[in-house]
């Protein structure tokens, strides 16, 4: 496996490296590593080692915020609307199967291959660094533009709870055109101070975390409980509209499995757990139980959440836009729905910022993109010798 990591030394350089593109395509496109390679050449080009900090605990935190974000609080009512209705509880149920199977597949390969590449460097080993390169390149996009989205969602979430309109903390910038002129102050403000908590040290972001996840969490109880002790049970079997169908399965099982697809859009996150794999202490033992560990929480917190929205109303009167704050009606609890759900996005954006920071980390280390993306500060890191813990590993294993 060759290296041309001196192609970013300068313009001249890299000009020239251009001009070699298609030589260096046929000979890279196919190419793969090895799982020894990741974890002892390539990994030695970040210079340090990433501390090994992280338990089953911290990698069961950052799972979890990174999954129950706002997205439950709009796909729950869609898909109880227009697809399940009140037999949503076991297209959540379905999904969270389906997203522990595949995370079944990334437990597999971070315990193989500890290191923070993620599916990049699992695709590396396997089809090729093409293959890599346009996951890669679909990740960093996937981040960078998701992450943007739930910024400014937090902004609208918070304004909700505190009850000041979100378009307040926007201004607009004349000349470009409608969706594309407003700079979200507040969104600016959270994604650099996420940045500065993660610049500072994983183990202290894990700690943020697991603060704002068990915060968030509470504020999911809540919803549950009172869900649950106020509502009516003939709404899992009787809609608001006699014309419409009755009974708990509504459409069919079809609906069900319609809305297990809709509804899996909430569980996106459990893959940046196995980013994180080569700060782990023990992955072994600890990776299986924190990303797997994390799946089953979130399921049932998510089953339990749709149970607590069917019963409050008819599937047919559930707003799809905004199931949980309409369903409750009262001022107070849409604001601390609005209060959860906020806490959920800054979780869900610290854990996206952190797999994203490891991503091009180990991008830069395959010298798709410049070297410097792939360093560790020594001041983050634990200078540990990448063969000893190679062979330690190997031992373990």
């Amino acid at each position: 496996m060759e290296s041309h990591g001196s192609s970013f030394s300068s313009p001249r350089t890299y000009l020239r490296a251009l001009s070699e593109t298609p030589a260096r395509l046929a000979r890279r496109a196919v190419s793969v590593s090895t799982s020894y390679e990741e974890m002892s050449a390539v990994r030695a080009r970040s210079g340090s080692d990433m501390e090994k900090s992280l338990g089953w605990l911290d990698l069961i935190g950052f799972g979890v915020g990174g999954m129950v974000g706002a997205g439950v609080f709009v796909t729950t009512g869609r898909a109880s609307r227009l697809y399940a209705g009140p037999s949503v509880v076991l297209s959540y149920a379905i999904a969270g199967l389906c997203a522990l199977l595949s995370a079944f597949c990334y437990t597999e390969f971070a315990v193989d291959m500890p290191v923070a590449g993620g599916a990049f460097s699992y695709l590396r080993v396997t089809f090729g660094e093409f293959a890599a390169f346009l996951t890669g390149a679909n990740l960093v996009m996937d981040y960078v533009m998701s992450n943007a989205a739930v910024a400014r969602g937090f902004t609208a979430y918070l304004g909700t709870a505190i009850g000041v309109p979100a378009a307040k903390w926007r201004f607009t910038v004349a000349g470009l055109p409608d969706g594309f002129n407003e700079i979200d102050v507040v969104a600016v403000v959270v994604v650099l101070a996420v940045t500065l908590i993660i610049c500072y040290s994983t183990r202290e972001s894990s700690v943020v975390n697991m603060v704002l996840t068990a915060l968030h969490i509470m504020f999911i109880l809540f919803v549950i409980v009172v869900g649950l002790c106020k509502g009516d049970w003939n709404n899992f079997t009787e809609p608001g509209d006699p014309t419409h169908p009755s009974g708990f399965f509504p459409y069919g099982v079809s609906g069900v499995f319609n809305g297990a697809s809709m509804v899996y859009l909430s569980y996106i996150g459990y893959d940046a757990v196995s980013t994180m794999a080569e700060e782990v202490r023990n992955p072994v033992k600890d990776i299986p139980i924190g990303v797997s560990g994390s799946v089953l929480i979130v399921t049932v917190l998510y089953c339990l959440m749709a149970a607590s929205m069917s019963k409050l109303l008819p599937y047919d009167m559930i707003d799809p836009e905004a199931p949980f704050s309409a369903a409750f009606g009262g001022k107070w609890e849409s604001r601390v729905i609005g209060v959860g759900a906020a806490l959920g996005i800054l979780t869900s954006l610290l854990v996206a910022m952190l797999g994203q920071a490891r991503y091009m980390c180990v991008i830069g280390r395959s010298s798709v993109v410049p070297a410097w993306f792939a360093r560790v500060h020594p001041k983050t890191s634990t200078p540990v010798n990448s063969s000893a813990f190679l062979g330690s590993y190997m031992s373990a294993a």
